[in-house]
């Protein structure tokens, strides 16, 4: 007993720190836009570190697993890098420039709710309306969207007194950071990207299961893209150029931590406590990134954004319950048809 309680414990740390290590990269990715860190380079040296970190553990841990490479495979690892990296992360750092971490972090809440909707557009997720799960999945959905829109068409008023900013002056939140409209249209392509991603990834899986070298590939692709574009819109070299503790700080910490640590913690805690389990705590992620861009970048919190992240929360976790019901429910009937497959199913989920 003391041994199961001590694994769920290494199970919740583990999330928390996962989220802590989500709420950090909100902060030091404004911190380095806020410096005048490239909204290129940032990229293409965050991939670099990623696919340094991975890929040698990739090449080392699955040498059996990989399946041999084919031009279908590659041109798939292309398109996954460029909606899953090149746009996922080109809109994100461009919606956080234009709005706060906050704003970014309740935005991404409603990615499960996108998802939902892509996989039923493609016919991957099944709704049964009749049933109290495929509601359930539906009205989570919906009640996502309503809370984007309200954190779009409603700010409100301020939660606290602004406190001091340490990287920019207010006339350059004023006139930059604070347009919600921009800032919500490139987050909204941010989500979608990452959505996408997900979606599309599930099949590519499937026929090549090695996660670690499709990851390395990913990375790959997405750096070749972020250089591609660079070649076009990062002509200045001194912008490539590291020339503070602070830039190299942020960078480091997007590789190594966001890139690096956050797929190794995230892919450990799906193989303990399952994908509903993690994604249960993707919201606390939006209260600790609200806390800390308060404390250390002194960003307000204002009432439009707190009434529409509650929203996004509550759809995700109907959404969340459908999937958890549905599946519950799938095992029940597997069991009564038959028992054996019953075991196999519960051997798998653990």
């Amino acid at each position: 007993m003391a041994k199961v309680v001590s694994e769920k414990m290494k199970l919740v740390v583990a999330l928390i720190t996962l989220q802590f290590c989500f709420a950090g990269f909100h902060i030091v990715s404004r911190v380095a836009l806020n410096i005048g860190v490239s909204k290129v380079v940032y990229p293409v040296y965050r991939n670099l570190l990623a696919l340094l970190l991975i890929g040698p553990f990739a090449y080392f841990l699955e040498k059996k697993e990989r399946p041999p490479l084919t031009i279908s495979l590659l041109v798939q690892f292309f398109l996954l890098a460029l909606i899953g990296i090149t746009a996922n992360q080109g809109f994100y750092l461009l919606g956080l420039y234009y709005a706060t971490p906050t704003f970014a972090s309740a935005m991404q809440n409603s990615v499960p709710a996108i998802t939902f909707i892509m996989a039923c557009a493609l016919r991957l997720e099944h709704i049964d309306l009749v049933k109290k799960h495929g509601v359930a999945k539906v009205l989570g959905t919906l009640v996502s969207i309503g809370g984007a829109t309200v954190i779009t068409l409603y700010r409100g008023f301020p939660m606290f007194h602004k406190g001091l900013n340490l990287h920019e002056d207010e006339e350059t939140v004023s006139n930059k950071s604070q347009n919600w409209t921009m800032g919500w249209l490139y987050l909204m392509g941010h989500c979608l990207s990452w959505a996408g991603w997900m979606v599309l990834q599930a099949p590519v899986l499937k026929k090549y299961p090695a996660k670690l070298t499709l990851t390395s590939f990913t990375c790959f692709f997405g750096l070749v893209q972020f250089l591609v574009i660079a070649l076009f819109v990062e002509t200045d070299l001194n912008n490539w150029i590291i020339v503070s503790w602070e830039e190299l700080f942020t960078i480091l910490y997007a590789g190594i931590i966001a890139s690096g640590l956050v797929v190794y913690l995230q892919t450990w805690c799906i193989y303990k406590g399952g994908p509903v389990f993690v994604a249960v705590f993707q919201p606390l992620q939006t209260l600790l990134v609200a806390a800390m861009a308060f404390l250390v970048l002194g960003d307000q919190l204002y009432s439009g954004s707190v009434l529409g992240a509650v929203f996004i929360m509550l759809g995700l976790y109907l959404v969340l319950w459908g999937k958890n019901e549905e599946r519950r429910q799938k095992v029940e009937e597997t069991s009564q048809q038959d028992p054996e497959s019953l075991t196999k199913h519960l051997l798998e989920e653990h």
